[in-house]
């Protein structure tokens, strides 16, 4: 067995539970929460890292299992994952900073920033705001599993590329909800032309620095191998390594490229609530749900620019909050995340993982209605 393995494992004991003294939830309430997710991880297995937070205390602070199954470091508090999904929503604030600064809108139609679609009409059509809110109605065309070994390394162009090929949509932009992970890698690739910038060096300056993301990483080409967590899958009998290299798209970072630990996830919460890199009316039309004229889906809209808004989808329609909830959701390889806020009570939850999860919607929801509980959503 690895020598470092028992150092590991006392560390895991120590460091795995941690919570504020000052703002507690009741010792039942607490427990429970605890239970929930150290019932989740083996102490030599991948694990992950929980934040709650309620206004800028911490509630709850919990480190479980391996960073590297290899080095078997231990996740602890600053280990940084890759977020999966949630990094559309630092590429949705890059254009809307970058409209802040009247440099583009968002009702500008894409032929102004890609003038090489085969079908002209298409782009003429297609807003960014569509690209924002997955509703431009552009088909995925790009065919992964036949160019497997292509696209572990394609990037964000490479993977856009193949929807400028589209000679028709599957819809008419703003008429419905199709869920776009290229349509992401053409926002990076539109914030880059107008900030004539890499998008990860304007992100990083525009929104990490400020924000106090220093561990904070964008995916730009190669992995970034050094200071991360390894994601991983259970086979049963033993557990393989599942990202870069072993999963295609990774490389495309406009999609799911930033990486990052709870706690500077929560300073990134903190800067949209105050306001830091765009201003509030900005922020505000971001978290609001973009309710398109012509919309014939036969479910609501849930979407604001790049966030997913309301509890029904994050929770179940059984639930009864009472709450707006702005959310985000991860999942990239054996990476797992999720990101929920709830601006009005001044409520942050958290969570990164290196592999699946059994519990995953009792991860993001139990929490919720344990706070109802104690009478902090009211």
């Amino acid at each position: 067995m690895h020598k470092n393995f028992y150092v590991a494992i006392l560390f895991l004991f120590i460091s795995s539970w941690v919570y504020s003294q000052s703002v507690c939830l009741n010792e039942k309430s607490l427990n429970q929460l605890h239970k929930l997710f150290s019932d989740e991880f083996k102490d030599d297995e991948p694990g992950g890292a929980v934040l709650i937070k309620k206004g800028d205390e911490i509630i709850y602070s919990g480190s479980f299992g391996f960073a590297d199954m290899e080095t078997v470091d231990p996740i602890n508090e600053n280990t940084v994952f890759n977020t999966g999904s949630i990094s559309k929503t630092f590429v949705a604030n890059g254009i809307l900073i970058l409209q802040d600064r009247g440099l583009l809108s968002i009702e500008d139609s894409i032929d102004k920033y890609f003038d090489d679609f085969e079908n002209e009409e298409i782009a003429a059509k297609v807003k960014i705001k569509h690209l924002l809110s997955h509703t431009s109605g552009l088909p995925d065309n790009r065919e992964v599993r036949r160019n497997f070994d292509f696209f572990l390394t394609a990037k964000d162009d490479e993977n856009f590329e193949p929807l400028k090929r589209a000679i028709s949509l599957n819809f008419d932009p703003g008429e419905n909800f199709q869920y776009s992970n290229p349509s992401y890698n053409g926002l990076a690739l539109i914030i880059q032309r107008v900030s004539r910038q890499p998008w990860q060096e304007f992100i990083i300056e525009n929104i990490f620095e400020p924000c106090g993301m220093p561990l904070s990483k964008i995916t730009d080409g190669p992995h970034p191998s050094e200071d991360v967590a390894h994601a991983y899958v259970d086979l049963g009998f033993d557990f393989a390594e599942n990202d870069y290299g072993e999963v295609p798209t990774f490389a495309a970072s406009g999609n799911g490229g930033v990486w990052s630990t709870v706690h500077e996830l929560a300073n990134y919460e903190v800067c949209i609530q105050n306001s830091v890199f765009l201003k509030p009316t900005t922020v505000e039309s971001s978290r609001t749900i973009f309710k398109a004229d012509k919309w014939k889906a036969s479910s609501a809209p849930f979407l604001g620019w790049g966030w997913f808004l309301g509890e029904k989808n994050l929770i179940g329609s059984e639930s009864n909050l009472g709450v707006d909830i702005v959310y985000h959701t991860g999942s990239q390889g054996g990476f797992r995340a999720y990101y929920i806020s709830i601006p009005e009570k001044k409520i942050l939850s958290i969570g990164l993982f290196n592999r699946p999860l059994d519990s995953y919607n009792s991860f993001m929801s139990e929490p919720l209605k344990l706070l109802a509980e104690n009478n902090w959503l009211d």
